[in-house]
């Protein structure tokens, strides 16, 4: 196996800011799958348990198997590769970051962000818990962590939605690559299925479909009917996620 090296010697460490039930795991497959990457699971996991006491499945296993110190995991993210590759995609929720650490914290990493409808997430996500509020979608901090990169960069960093990666994995993965700076590999088209090594130990609960997957699935099926309870919690996350997409990659 060759891998690239950059010419820095610095690896690109991608900061890829999602909500939960966003095809999030499958887009750190799609980057696992690069011969030139190394990809970590949610750092910041722990440390928004430990901060919060959210009654999240395996709580106490999860901060048992990871650092928990919100400059800890901020330092880590920040310093060397684990593995000396050239590229390193990190899977970031933006609703775990409610402690002292935030964007102007995390210097040289290039913040990218998935989005989906909020409508599609609720469906997804409340079957797998008992509750589910606005908070939870992250798509505040996804808008605040948007305005703050793009303020720094001068123009609006690259946003990607879920539905447009389904309709068309590789244009959509090859058009995200080239905002990315970095070549596009076919292999980020496809994995070996089961649960990897770099999966977060909370994988177990939340990874089945992924797990049994080799690929992007089909594109969406019609929206989703939700309870009104599930309707208010997506109305209330709409304004952000249209917010979002008006800046997103387009398809066509």
């Amino acid at each position: 196996m060759t891998i690239r090296i950059a010419p820095s010697g610095e690896p690109l460490k991608i900061a890829m800011w999602s909500g939960p039930r966003n095809l999030s795991t499958a887009m750190m497959r799609s980057f696992g799958s690069r011969a030139d990457s190394f990809v970590t699971d949610e750092p910041f996991y722990g440390a928004y348990l430990k901060a919060t006491g959210d009654p999240q499945p395996m709580a106490d296993e999860v901060m048992a198997s990871m650092d928990c110190d919100w400059h800890g995991v901020a330092r880590s993210m920040t310093g060397a590769c684990p593995t000396g590759a050239p590229i390193w995609y990190q899977k970031h929720m933006a609703h775990h970051m409610v402690g002292p650490i935030a964007h102007h914290d995390l210097p040289g990493l290039r913040h990218a962000f998935l989005i989906r409808d909020p409508a599609r997430v609720v469906a997804s996500y409340a079957a797998k818990r008992v509750a589910v509020r606005p908070d939870h979608l992250g798509t505040d901090k996804q808008v605040e962590f948007f305005d703050r990169e793009a303020d720094r960069l001068g123009h609006a960093p690259p946003v990607i939605d879920s539905a447009d990666i389904l309709r068309d994995p590789a244009t959509m993965l090859q058009k995200l690559c080239a905002a990315l700076g970095i070549a596009w590999d076919p292999a980020m088209l496809s994995w070996k299925p089961g649960l990897h090594a770099t999966d977060g130990i909370w994988a177990s609960h939340w990874y089945d479909a992924v797990a049994a997957s080799t690929s992007f699935g089909a594109p969406d099926k019609p929206q989703p009917e939700l309870t009104a309870e599930a309707q208010n919690v997506a109305d209330a996350c709409r304004p952000d996620y249209q917010y979002l997409a008006q800046h997103k990659i387009s398809l066509s």
